[in-house]
């Protein structure tokens, strides 16, 4: 049986959007910080999504989040 996550593009946004949130990283720090917050076997599938959407784990954070929504102005 095959217990690993699916680590698509929008999961791995998600847990960096919460990461943030938690005043845990920031979002000027690069990519590759967040492999001590995914398990390594799952960190391999992150990084082979990030590869495939064209992101190097040099890239910033915010690059990766893009444009955000911010729901608190509402």
């Amino acid at each position: 049986m095959n217990t690993t996550v699916k680590y698509d593009l929008e999961v791995i946004r998600e847990e960096a959007r919460q990461l943030i949130k938690k005043g845990v990283i920031s979002r000027n720090q690069p990519i590759y910080v967040l492999c001590k917050y995914i398990p390594g076997r799952d960190w391999v599938c992150a990084e082979l999504e990030l590869e495939k959407n064209e992101f190097l784990l040099r890239d910033k954070i915010i690059d990766l989040l893009g444009r955000e929504d911010w729901n608190e102005d509402s």
